[in-house]
């Protein structure tokens, strides 16, 4: 990962982004290098939120939206940026930090017409915290995998739909800089500056497709789906952790990964930027008691590191000091389902209805055209393999416990008969 003057040079112009060599070069495009308009300027204060408040609300149509976060950089994902482009208004990049709540008319612009977004996943949350609401969304990500197209990124979609070749590379830079480097603002700019047009071309074969009110489900699901649980156990992620099998030790990495997460917080800086995963196996295998013996380790020695240094050294004596019952177990609690490669010895009648279920999804995501998880969630379809439904199974109660699970109307009128015929072949044909 690399940011400002070390940025990659990226892909010749017209090339979509994750082209790698040997590839099929593509469809032909015709290089899209800036803004048809230039680059706008970047606004940031309350009387420029206003008046580009007042634009959008003027113009019609759908109302293109990106935003540029500092991943890897920093703790929270934040948005640093926003960009918003609606056809007669133009285009807009916003900056929401020095003055967050003056973004006030521009939230009021924006609720109520459909927004366009690419991957919406990654861009609500960071909108939703500076306040935003969207009621009516169109995902041309989720449109392409609905469609079936093998690659779905931003330039790979705008190549195919478009014959135009978005220049990308500043994706994963710091946005947290300022100012922000001409070139990143020019990026920028291009991420929604044919958003809306790529929308209606995909809308196009969507309806071609049959696809159209599968693609509005899908949209609405994502508008509807609720924040995730928080994960339990976060620290058991620590790269190589599987090499320590003494429980003292494994408290010594849960000790030093609580300490760099809370420093990381507080600063606002990402974990691995404070302290990186392989430090945290080293201390916590050579256990230092001491700041010399601290700082001999790899990383450690660094100025940043020795200013740190009191407090990886205390989160290693609260590890040293847990009494037995306190040490974290090997492995991980059990979480969910088993793995389904495990079922035959656990659940042998879910290993069966598994056996039958799973083949019969990917057949039909295959006909239609699907990526199987765009058809049924993986979970959605183990968690119906592992509970049942009452027998003799029928496409009405499949259809219900489906519902139950989060599937929506459409993958349920094509899946739920199918799979009721399947569990009832299983009944038939017991399993050993």
């Amino acid at each position: 990962m690399t940011t400002g003057d070390d940025q990659p040079a990226g892909p010749p112009p017209g090339e979509p982004d994750d082209a790698q060599p040997g590839e099929p070069a593509g469809p032909p495009t015709t290089p899209l290098l800036h803004p048809a308009d230039g680059v706008p300027a970047v606004l940031t204060t309350p009387s420029e939120f206003a008046e580009a408040a007042a634009l959008i609300t003027a113009a019609d149509g759908p109302i293109a939206v990106d935003t540029e976060r500092a991943s890897g950089y920093r703790y929270s994902q934040r948005a640093y940026l926003v960009q918003i482009r609606r056809l007669g208004a133009g285009s807009f990049l916003l900056d929401p930090i020095e003055h967050p709540d003056a973004l006030a008319p521009v939230i009021a612009a924006l609720d109520g017409p459909e927004w366009v977004l690419h991957a919406a996943d990654q861009d609500l949350p960071c909108l939703r915290e500076l306040g935003f609401v969207c009621r009516d969304l169109y995902d041309t990500e989720l449109a392409g995998r609905l469609l079936g197209l093998a690659k779905v990124n931003l330039a790979a979609m705008v190549a195919e739909f478009l014959g135009l070749g978005l220049v990308k590379g500043h994706g994963a830079a710091d946005w947290s800089r300022r100012p922000l480097p001409d070139d990143w603002l020019n990026y920028a700019a291009l991420d929604v500056e044919v958003l809306v047009e790529l929308r209606h071309a995909m809308d196009a074969a969507l309806v071609e497709a049959g696809k159209s009110d599968w693609a509005r489900e899908e949209f609405r699901a994502v508008l509807e789906r609720p924040a995730p649980p928080p994960r339990t156990d976060r620290w058991r992620k620590t790269s190589n952790i599987h090499t320590i099998k003494n429980t003292r030790t494994l408290a010594a990495v849960r000790e030093l990964w609580t300490a760099r997460e809370e420093l990381a917080q507080r600063r606002d800086v990402a974990p691995g930027r404070i302290l990186p995963d392989s430090a945290i196996v080293t201390a916590a295998n050579a256990d230092p008691t001491t700041q010399a013996e601290l700082v001999r380790l790899p990383v450690f020695g660094g100025p940043r590191q020795r200013r740190y240094a009191r407090i990886w050294l205390t989160a290693l004596q609260r590890a040293r000091e847990l009494p037995d019952n306190e040490l974290p177990s090997r492995k991980s609690p059990s979480i969910g389902l088993p793995p389904v490669n495990r079922w035959d010895q656990r659940n042998p009648e879910a290993a069966a209805r598994a056996a039958k279920v799973r083949p019969l999804v990917r057949d039909i995501a295959e006909a239609h055209d699907l990526p199987v998880e765009n058809l049924l969630a993986p979970d959605t379809v183990r968690q119906l393999c592992w509970d049942g439904v009452d027998l003799p199974a029928s496409a009405e109660s499949v259809d219900h416990r489906l519902a139950e699970l989060g599937a929506r109307q459409w993958q349920r009128d094509l899946c739920a008969a199918a799979i009721a015929e399947a569990l009832d072949d299983v009944t038939a044909d017991p399993p050993d």
